[in-house]
């Protein structure tokens, strides 16, 4: 079967190309190989059900009723966007496996049927999994389903009384404030000594601090030696001591979903972390094939694939301008039960850069619109180039910071003075409006 166009998983930067390509009179086959994967990862197993699950927690719902909301928004979306593409005459939704026959050539393997689908451009956009470390024991934790990844836990139905975490990155943050606030005992076995590492210091204790005042615990420098399965839960050994959980989520990292795709066949390279090799237009090796989302082992964000469609869209129907050297000052947000938002440099990449820097730091229990909510806790960090007054990054760990560190992401983006946003006028009384003060350095 000829297509224009053969798309190998249902993410955010292929369903979107997908709907492009058939709204310009394409022939488009997408391929992906699980119903509970309709309109990818962000939908279905990260972004959206764990924020459901925060904000169900924050409204002080119980653990049953968050997840029963939880399954609800999941499965309305997943059909939302299979119907999405099912419905397009022109787009093709195979239900089965793809890996690679040759160049251009892909075989749809389904049960007992296997197709051989054939397209002039091909774009792999399978995205990432669970890293599962070497420990011993972990198999019979996981096949009994005692130890969980992110994927399993957000399926699980029942209340958790004791919950390990195995990592103290992004992930493993954010369900650890989500389920300590549902009212699980949470422990983060961490492997440094500290979380957040890469943040400045009065950022790092601000949410370390936040963390501990919900009942989180922490082991730092652990070292997981094994995992024991015990009647009615699991034991964690650390550094040769033994303690008792109901179960364990593993949250060491995600890796790309690369295995058994055959890349080699189509003379496809990857990186050493399993991702796949793209230029900056996300050109694979074969001139064919190009790669988007999370399976290229970069930035793992739903909005850096959409903005790899958007790379696509450029290269294929407009002026093949935009690339990956467009991308900078990608903002990000952990959605802890108080977020935590950045963008740009922190004072220790400022400073390593040979920069001057000017800095400020407010609580949050300076903002009115924070004071009147009862939200006050949390810390606003800003750094400013002294000699040219741009804005060089900011940090804001308070509710709220996910909608107003893109204010300031805009204000680095166009090269803005720092007294753009303090002078600004905001509406009050907001989060927004708390710039005017930051940004008074």
């Amino acid at each position: 079967m000829k297509f224009d166009k053969i798309i190998i998983g249902f993410g955010k930067a292929g369903k979107t190309l997908a709907v492009l390509a058939a709204n310009k009179g394409e022939k488009v086959a997408l391929i992906e190989k699980s119903p509970k994967m309709y309109g990818g990862t962000c939908i279905n197993i990260a972004c959206i059900p764990t924020k459901v699950l925060a904000v169900a927690a924050s409204e002080n719902l119980t653990f049953e009723e968050a997840i029963s909301q939880k399954f609800d928004v999941v499965q309305r979306l997943n059909s939302k966007n299979y119907n999405m593409l099912a419905d397009n005459e022109s787009i093709t939704v195979f239900d089965g496996f793809g890996s690679f026959l040759d160049e251009n050539t892909i075989l749809v393997e389904s049960n007992d049927e296997k197709l051989e689908l054939s397209a002039d451009k091909i774009i792999i956009n399978t995205g990432a999994e669970s890293s599962i470390p070497k420990i011993s024991g972990i198999e019979e934790g996981l096949k009994d389903s005692k130890i969980l990844t992110s994927t399993e836990l957000l399926d699980n139905q029942e209340a958790i009384d004791g919950l390990a975490i195995i990592g103290g990155g992004f992930i493993g943050l954010e369900f650890a404030s989500t389920f300590a606030k549902l009212g699980t005992k949470v422990t983060i076995f961490e492997r440094g000594d500290k979380i957040l590492a890469n943040e400045d210091d009065s950022m790092q204790k601000a949410i370390f601090d936040f963390l501990v005042s919900q009942g989180v615990n922490f082991e730092f420098n652990a070292n997981i030696e094994a995992f024991e399965n015990v009647e009615n839960g699991i034991l964690v050994q650390n550094n040769g001591k033994k303690s008792a959980f109901n179960k364990v989520l593993i949250s060491t990292g995600r890796k790309p979903v690369t295995a058994k795709l055959n890349l080699e066949r189509a003379g496809i390279k990857t990186l050493e972390n399993g991702g796949i090799w793209t230029n900056e237009n996300l050109q694979t090796s074969n001139s064919k094939v190009w790669a988007v989302g999370d399976v290229r082992g970069k930035e793992q964000f739903t909005y850096t694939s959409l903005d790899d469609f958007r790379i696509l869209r450029s290269q294929f129907y407009g002026d093949g301008k935009y690339s990956l050297k467009n991308r900078v000052n990608l903002p990000n947000s952990i959605f802890l039960q108080v977020p935590f938002s950045k963008v740009g440099l922190t004072e220790k990449q400022a400073l390593e850069e040979g920069f001057k820097i000017k800095i400020k730091e407010i609580p949050a229990a300076a903002v009115p619109k924070l004071q009147l909510e009862f939200k006050t806790t949390g810390l606003l960090r800003a750094i400013v180039d002294s000699k040219t007054n741009k804005i060089l990054g900011a940090a804001l760990f308070c509710y709220n910071s996910p909608e107003v560190i893109n204010i300031i992401k805009t204000a680095i983006d166009t090269g803005l003075d720092y007294t753009v946003l303090r002078d600004q006028i905001f509406t009050h009384p907001t989060v927004a409006e708390s710039l005017n003060d930051l940004f008074n350095l």
